[in-house]
């Protein structure tokens, strides 16, 4: 008789998607932000995982780990909301082309890829006020910044540098987050079909399963686009009004002269613990969304 139920009409399933989607990213980022926060410091070279963590509860306390929590948490709002809500929107798109069949991995890639992009272009305020809220302790007392909140970031960087400002290092966040939504959105929906229908897993295994290859091959596709992002987000003018990198191919050019390909994974321990659980709990927290709106018939 469950079959029978009417489907849900209007506008509902259309946006349910986004809604989703926001909402797990959110609740992820509540327990992830530490990490998020250690990860930031160590590209910004304050050191290794152990000392940035015991330098910020020495030097800064126990908040400082959750400094820019209301921009990760802007970010998740329209940067998650919008990236798989558009997914889930474009391989629905795709399938029905397919004549419903299991898309193929080349498809899935290429869904991926379209909706980081436009999950980074719509997120990209929220992500820049993030990274300067993260970094702003770093710079010298004279340099910094001192935003309140996310709001209260957003609103000085239109005020003093221009609402273009909020776009500033668009490009580079654009081009990581396409590689990491490729990594993360496709390989999590092939994990899925292999979990379940080639091994036989069950729904809980299946989902940690591939929530976990998920977590680790969005970390592998996007820490160097992630590196090359924090430089040029952090980057100040020196006492000549020059700024250290021109865009970031230069940073990119520039960072491969003086560290060689390894430099783009500085952190990378860090980050993969940082990104994989993130990637992980948004599956799981949307599943766990998924089945509460289906038991209370939405």
């Amino acid at each position: 008789m469950g079959d029978n139920k009417p489907k849900p009409v209007g506008v509902w399933p259309t946006v349910k998607p986004f809604i989703n989607g926001g909402a797990s990213g959110m609740l992820a980022t509540c327990v992830i932000q530490p990490i998020d926060m250690i990860k930031v410091r160590i590209q910004l070279g304050q050191g290794s995982a152990a000392q940035v963590a015991s330098n910020m509860l020495k030097n800064e306390g126990v908040t400082a780990f959750y400094k820019g929590l209301s921009a990760g948490l802007l970010r998740q709002a329209t940067y998650t909301t919008a990236r798989l809500g558009s997914f889930r929107v474009l391989t629905k798109k795709a399938q029905e082309a397919n004549e419903g069949k299991p898309l193929p991995l080349y498809q899935k890639a290429l869904c991926g890829l379209t909706a980081g992009a436009i999950g980074a272009s719509v997120g990209s305020p929220a992500d820049l006020a993030l990274i300067r809220m993260q970094a702003d302790a770093t710079l010298p007392v004279a340099q910094r910044r001192n935003y309140t909140n996310a709001f209260h970031a957003l609103y000085r960087i239109v005020a003093d540098e221009g609402v273009l400002a909020l776009w500033k290092g668009a490009g580079p966040t654009v081009v990581r987050a396409m590689a990491l939504n490729m990594g993360m959105l496709a390989s999590y929906d092939q994990s899925v079909e292999f979990f379940k229908d080639s091994l036989g897993l069950g729904e809980a295994a299946t989902i940690v399963g591939a929530s976990t290859v998920s977590g680790f091959f969005a970390s592998a596709c996007s820490l160097p686009f992630d590196y090359v992002k924090t430089q040029i987000q952090k980057m100040q003018p020196d006492a000549e009004g020059k700024y250290p990198y021109t865009g970031s191919l230069d940073c990119a050019v520039k960072t491969l002269k003086a560290g060689g390909p390894l430099k783009f994974y500085t952190g990378f321990p860090v980050y993969c613990v940082r990104i994989a659980p993130h990637v992980m709990m948004t599956w799981i927290f949307l599943n766990q969304i998924q089945k509460l709106e289906k038991s209370v018939g939405l």
